[in-house]
Order: C-alpha cells, then structure tokens, then sequence
C-alpha cells in the first residue's frame, strides 16, 4: 500500500496540467488565427526576462503593412554601334557619337553624373568570299551608357534627344520606371505592419483581461520592393516629335512588409 501514495500524486499532477492546457486554450478562443501565439514567457529563450513575473506570459503576433508608390524616375540604355576599318577610328567616332548623346541628354534635363558607361566591345568583321580565306572588312566598336532621368516628365524628350543626336548609329533599349527612393515606400509599409501586429495583440490581451507588456523581440518576415516596370519602344515605329510631346505615366505599384513581434502578455489588468 506505501506505493498508492505516488502513484495517486503522480494522477493528480497530471491532471493539473490538463487542467492548466484547458484554461490556455480557452484564453486563446477558436477565432486566435495561425498568427497568434500566447506561451509562458520562458519558452522565448532569447527574450529578455527582467522585470517578468514568475507566471508571465507572452504574445506573438505578425502583422503586413503595404506603401502605395507611383515611380517617378525613368531609366534605359543607349548603345552607340558602327564600323570602320581602322580600329582607331571606329574608337574616336563611337566616343564622339556617345558624347554627343550625352550633350543632348543633359540639354534634355538629364544630369552628367546620371550618364554612366556600361560597356565596351571590340571586333573585328570580316567578308567571306565564295573562295579564297576571310577577308577583313573592318572594326565593329559597341559602347554603351546607362542613362537615368531623375525627373518622369522627361523622360520621352530624353529618349527622343539620344535617338536624334545619335542617328543610325544609336540604339534606345530597356526603357523602364522606377522608384527613386525605395526604402522611404518601405520605411512606411515597416511602420503599418507594427502598428497591425500591436493592434490584433492589444485586442486579445483587452479580451482576456490582461495587459500588454514591452516588446521583447521583433523580426521582418518578409518583404518585397516595387520591381521597375518595363516599357516598350520602338524607334522605327514611334515619332519622335510624339514621343518628346507626350509624357510617359506610371503606374501604381505596392512595396509590402511582414513582421512578427513577440510582447510581454502581463497578468490580470485590473
């Protein structure tokens, strides 16, 4: 019979603590969602303790903010191609032609230091005759600039001063929008996300009757910036005059964060 003792305290611990789950989980209601969590404060190993009663708790919620963003600035590349049969010379006509598309830009509103080279390329061309070996014709030189138009609404004149101050030799591809300052449309959707996870862990503790303590941890789950959008142009197709004429609009895009914060979850509020 000394054996029943244990045996009986071991009973009833166990059904405290079926008695302890129950209570947690009515806490938490059938409606908490896959984002709630409320755990013994203990259980965030990495979350400072001081100041925490012995049966403190915490909360953890996520929250998703979004920034509605417009581009504003406009971005593409200009290649300068041509051939001519010394080297040297296929060199300085295509440093001219660049920098004469660099002129034009900057009287289009384009700044000299938004002018960057990209990309040099040197070949020789040959002919092939029906017979005989190859025969050199001459010197393919490629150069390439990335431009970017700070301001949108110049954008179409730029585009259309490059092609005309280059001529033939001049090429406009990978024309695209862009957001100027990404991280101002991410600063804010941070801040909406914060403000979401805090609300949701302010209307459980109101609806359990405890308080909401200080912010233990916080992380960003996720986040995604506006991607420039791509647009299409065709020099062989589009009138320059149009082009320089008719301003070039954006669309709205959205950047959007995800964050979750873990609170300190205090005891009774009253």
């Amino acid at each position: 019979m000394a054996l029943d003792r244990p045996l009986t305290l071991g009973k009833a611990l166990l059904g405290a603590v079926v008695l302890l789950g129950l209570a947690v989980a009515y806490l938490l209601g059938s409606g908490t969602g896959s984002d709630a969590v409320i755990a013994p404060a203990t259980a965030a190993a990495s979350a400072p303790t001081d100041g925490l009663a012995a049966d403190a708790y915490t909360v953890t919620m996520t929250g998703t903010g979004t920034a509605t963003v417009i581009p504003d600035e406009a971005a593409f590349t200009v290649t300068v191609t041509l051939v001519r049969t010394d080297l040297d010379d296929a060199l300085a006509a295509a440093n001219t032609d660049l920098e004469r598309v660099y002129r034009a830009l900057e009287r289009a509103g384009v700044e000299r230091k938004d002018l960057q080279t990209a990309g040099l390329s040197m070949q020789p061309e040959y002919d092939y005759p029906n017979s005989g070996p190859p025969v050199l014709r001459g010197y393919r030189v490629t150069q390439r600039a990335s431009v970017v138009v700070r301001d949108l609404k110049d954008a179409g004149g730029a585009v259309s001063a490059a092609v005309a101050a280059g001529g033939n030799d001049v090429r406009v591809s990978g024309l695209k929008l862009q957001v100027g300052d990404p991280e101002a449309a991410l600063a804010k959707a941070r801040e909406a996300a914060i403000e979401e996870a805090r609300t949701k862990a302010e209307q459980y503790a109101a609806a359990t009757g405890r308080t909401l303590g200080n912010v233990l941890t916080l992380r960003e789950v996720r986040r995604s910036a506006v991607v420039p959008q791509a647009l299409t142009y065709d020099r062989t197709t589009a009138a320059l005059a149009d082009l320089g004429s008719v301003p070039i609009r954006a669309g709205r895009d959205e950047s959007t964060v995800r964050v979750e914060v873990v609170w300190e979850f205090g005891g009774d509020a009253s």
